[in-house]
């Protein structure tokens, strides 16, 4: 599947009506960036089941300051509306593939359960 680019009159949309969504925040102007750009979409082709997108965050700076993006890429993964990783910095191809099936893998209801105990104990 390619990927798509998000905004602001559908980033919201896309996260909510996708059970797994992965999102590469970048910019034209990043070196690590466009080194990236070619292992985000090699990856992308391993998992057609999950959505790969991009923001760009020059052109999409509410959204990136929505999540409080401080360097890029920054990689951010939503299972089910939950944001399941975020981290900044270029991954190796390996170690990405590695990070998207272990995502997969997750229980989602026992991560519902975690965080509802977290609020409890809030």
């Amino acid at each position: 599947m390619a990927v798509i680019e998000l905004t602001k009159e559908n980033f919201e949309q896309t996260i909510n009506g996708n059970d797994f969504v992965i999102v590469d925040f970048w910019a034209p102007w990043c070196g690590p960036c466009k080194s990236f750009a070619p292992t985000y979409e090699k990856v992308s082709e391993q998992f057609p089941d999950i959505i790969f997108a991009k923001v760009n965050t020059e052109d999409e700076q509410e959204i990136a300051a929505h999540f409080q993006i401080r360097s890029i890429p920054t990689l951010m993964m939503f299972r089910e509306q939950i944001i399941i990783f975020s981290q900044p910095g270029a991954l190796p191809e390996s170690a990405f593939t590695d990070v998207v099936q272990r995502a997969s893998e997750l229980n989602m209801a026992d991560i519902r359960k975690q965080i509802d105990e977290e609020q409890k104990n809030a």
